[in-house]
């Protein structure tokens, strides 16, 4: 019998695919036009690498650290990813997961279960929102989130309308239907561990999102959220430092890949910025986050905590980023995958893995602790970072 174990994130990937229909696979994996950003994500940290030392190296080595004043296990927190279907817990066992390791939750504004549930499962909750709506709706979700317990806010500006895809973009229902059933039905029969844990759990999946919701209305399906996503306006910067204040803690920025959208994110008064590009699921040919990361925390890394995410698949990575001067990762789909594959102990699965592998790297350069990784301890090649919006740029 196949051990449940997976050794790496590639496995847990293999696994998701095997266990999801093709469809939610594919609309899982995602990326948009050509996929090049999606590839440079992945191909950037190859391209980074280390001078290994064989003796005087530490006995122990400590991997905490924190982020937006959450201490936290490792420098790895989760990324909000919207209605996480492929599970029928869903952000229930990521957030469950991430609290039996010792880490915090991003929590998707389009997730699939309510803040109230997953601040419960874990305390170290981070709310995600999008300007979206009018200024009143913005101010009751954030009460609410409050209400809740969450910790902090994560504000993502990085997601686009650039959803097309080479290789073809799967239909997905917003609920399930005599049509939905019709058209998915022979592919899901294909999938009968994927459908068993739904009987089981006596539902059916759909793209429900009730942190959308406001006091007194029923949850809007996703597609109706994001609709009125994208009617709404896009903020001026005085339109974020007007939703920071709204937020009486910590605020992180998402998106960011320019120094200069880093400098204002400083003036505008976040806490911290999240280098991303939305997994290269936005504006494709923009380049891998730890591309531009350097050049970011050079800027304003003495100001505000930076984070990355994108494109991390192995703990080496994970010391990479933080060595160029990230203080964690956020990760997607990696625990996406663990999740579909196995449920809250795929999840755990997968931080176990990350963990490793940084506890590994940081033996092999002779590193104590994360809060000692420096630039010296990655070999980056020439013409490797990416300035965009610098001085020098013109």
């Amino acid at each position: 019998m196949k051990s449940a174990w997976m050794e790496t994130v590639a496995e847990a990937q293999r696994r998701a695919e095997r266990t999801l229909p093709p469809s939610v696979y594919s609309a899982l994996l995602a990326g948009s036009e050509r996929g090049t950003s999606y590839e440079d994500n992945l191909v950037a940290f190859g391209e980074l690498g280390f001078a290994p030392c064989i003796a005087d190296k530490p006995a122990k080595r400590d991997l905490s650290t924190s982020v937006m004043g959450q201490p936290v296990s490792m420098p790895v927190i989760m990324s909000p990813t919207g209605v996480q279907g492929v599970h029928p817990d869903g952000e229930l066992a990521v957030a469950r997961a991430a609290a039996a390791r010792g880490t915090a939750m991003g929590l998707s504004s389009f997730a699939s279960k309510p803040v109230e549930d997953v601040v419960a499962a874990n305390p170290q909750t981070f709310f995600q929102v999008y300007w979206c709506g009018t200024r009143d709706q913005m101010v009751a979700r954030l009460d609410r989130a409050r209400r809740a317990g969450a910790v902090g806010l994560i504000v993502t500006l990085d997601w686009s309308f650039s959803h097309a895809r080479d290789w073809g973009s799967p239909y997905i229902p917003q609920q399930i239907d005599a049509r939905a059933v019709l058209r998915y039905g022979p592919e899901a029969l294909r999938r009968p561990k994927w459908l068993y844990r739904w009987a089981r759990n006596g539902e059916l999946p759909d793209l429900t999102v009730p942190n959308m919701a406001l006091d007194g209305e029923a949850p809007p399906g996703f597609f109706e959220a994001y609709g009125e996503w994208a009617q709404t306006p896009p903020p001026t910067w005085e339109d974020l430092s007007w939703l920071i204040a709204q937020w009486d803690g910590p605020v992180m920025i998402k998106g960011i890949i320019r120094v200069d959208d880093a400098r204002r994110a400083v003036d505008a008064g976040a806490a911290a910025i999240s280098v991303s590009n939305h997994g290269g699921n936005n504006l494709d040919g923009t380049p891998a986050p730890i591309r531009a990361l350097p050049a970011i925390v050079d800027e304003v890394g003495d100001a505000i905590e930076v984070v990355l995410d994108g494109g991390v698949r192995r703990g080496s990575d994970v010391v990479k980023a933080v060595a160029l001067g990230a203080r964690a990762v956020m990760i997607g789909r990696a625990y996406l995958w663990g999740v579909a594959a196995n449920g809250q102990a795929g999840v755990e699965n997968v931080l176990d893995i990350l963990r490793s592998g940084i506890d590994s790297t940081l033996l092999g350069i002779g590193v104590g602790s994360v809060a000692d990784l420096a630039p010296e301890h990655v070999l980056v090649p020439k013409e490797f970072v990416r300035r965009l919006g610098a001085p020098d740029e013109g």
